[in-house]
């Protein structure tokens, strides 16, 4: 690392980093490590197979419900102690999910978890940011995107091979103890960056808290038409992929009657793929703009669903979907982190508040868009799938086009060599 911002030495700093990725992989875990055995569960509950999408889609949903309040409380309050309750609390909803005895119940505790991501996006998130200078900060970012997307790379081959020792109850009671772990790195490791002095001799004051200050605060960037339009893109973006976790189950294992392991398997091309378009952003990012780096990374974006499309007319095998997915998907992990920073320096406002609101948009987008393409088929068929998850894809664009079209207003444009 190049440097940070705050005095903290630099085992803590790294211990940060660490439980900030525990946490993070925990909370994408605590879904794709389940999702093998999601048919399981919905026949051991006698409800209908539709719960499979559902829950995961309430689980996004999850993460949008208090980003509008944790994100500013961790301005007055400051970060430290909210991410600390918000692992906390989804240590306990693992650990609820071993005694559920309906699907309802199963439901509310995956919402209740989906909060977990709530509490990375707005806490953790803008901590990476204050605690590092730019350029070491779009690179975590980046880094930690590849260790959330170990997640749907692995924990559905990890979640088949423990199934055959184990419960899904025992999972989650697993994933509970890990949580617990990360909680644990957290209390030991993570600075407090609210009301510290900065190396420049800047001091990030608490903000003060009112609903009229908060509700005033969000109608402001609700009218700044740069960041909305790069809060709605990165959940547009994302889209695509967010559809294939969630309908896959039903997609390989239901419809082509795929195992569980194969089923793993065939998710390995795709996220690997996002996986290499974070190292290409790893390694582009000393010499290119941010707004450069997205327009590069439209290029694989756009073949890739456009590819998707052409599978979508065709009688194709499944390596066509799956590949067409994997193109696409290096142009969204090379992206993802710089079209976020681009975000959240889109106004002078606190972090804490703008990265809840980046988090409650692009969450949103990718909740409800899951659930309208489930909705319309997209767990019947690959083909329909493929049609709507690329319509999707494509309705960045337009948004795209108004964060980039002037580069020289785009603030942070150039990578920090501080």
């Amino acid at each position: 690392m190049q440097s940070t911002l705050i005095n903290i030495e630099r085992r803590h700093a790294i211990g940060f980093c660490l439980a900030v990725a525990l946490f993070e992989l925990l909370t994408y875990m605590a879904s794709d490590m389940i999702m093998p055995a999601m048919l399981q569960i919905t026949d051991g509950f006698a409800a209908d197979p539709r719960h499979v999408p559902n829950a995961f889609n309430l689980y996004l949903l999850g993460g949008v419900c208090l980003q509008w309040l944790i994100g500013p409380l961790s301005d007055r309050f400051g970060r430290r102690r909210l991410l600390l309750s918000g692992s906390a609390l989804f240590a306990l909803a693992c650990a609820g999910a071993m005694l559920t005895r309906t699907i309802e119940a199963f439901n509310v505790l995956r919402l209740i978890q989906g909060m977990g991501l709530g509490f990375v996006v707005a806490v953790s998130y803008p901590a990476l940011q204050e605690v590092f200078c730019e350029a070491d900060a779009v690179r975590l970012m980046a880094l930690l995107g590849n260790v959330a997307l170990l997640s749907p790379l692995l924990a559905p081959l990890l979640g088949s091979v423990l199934l055959e020792w184990l419960t899904w109850r025992q999972l989650f009671l697993g994933l509970s103890f890990a949580a617990t772990l990360a909680w644990l790195g957290l209390f030991i490791s993570m600075p407090e960056t609210v009301a510290t002095p900065r190396r420049d001799g800047r001091l990030l004051a608490p903000v003060d808290f009112t609903f009229k200050h908060l509700r005033q605060r969000y109608c402001a960037l609700l009218r700044n038409p740069r960041f909305v339009c790069a809060s709605l893109a990165l959940g547009l973006m994302s889209l695509p992929l967010i559809a294939w976790i969630g309908l896959a189950p039903l997609l390989l294992i239901r419809l082509n009657g795929l195992t569980a392991m194969a089923y793993g398997l065939w998710q390995i091309p795709v996220f690997s793929a996002v996986i290499v378009g974070n190292l290409i952003l790893h390694r582009l990012l000393p010499t290119c703009a941010l707004p450069r780096l997205i327009r590069l990374a439209l290029w694989p974006y756009c073949c890739g669903l456009l590819s998707l499309l052409a599978s979508a007319f065709v009688d194709g095998p499944l390596a066509w979907t799956v590949g067409a997915l994997a193109v696409y998907a290096v142009g969204l992990g090379m992206s993802n982190a710089a079209l976020y920073r681009l975000a959240l320096f889109a106004s002078d406002d606190s972090k804490g508040l703008m990265s809840a609101m980046i988090g409650m948009l692009s969450i949103a987008v990718m909740g409800a868009g899951g659930a309208l393409i489930a909705s319309v088929g997209g767990g019947d068929s690959l083909h329909v799938f493929a049609l709507w998850a690329t319509v999707a894809g494509l309705l960045c664009l337009p948004f795209l086009h108004r964060v980039l079209r002037d580069d020289s207003r785009a603030p942070d444009s150039t990578p920090s060599t501080q």
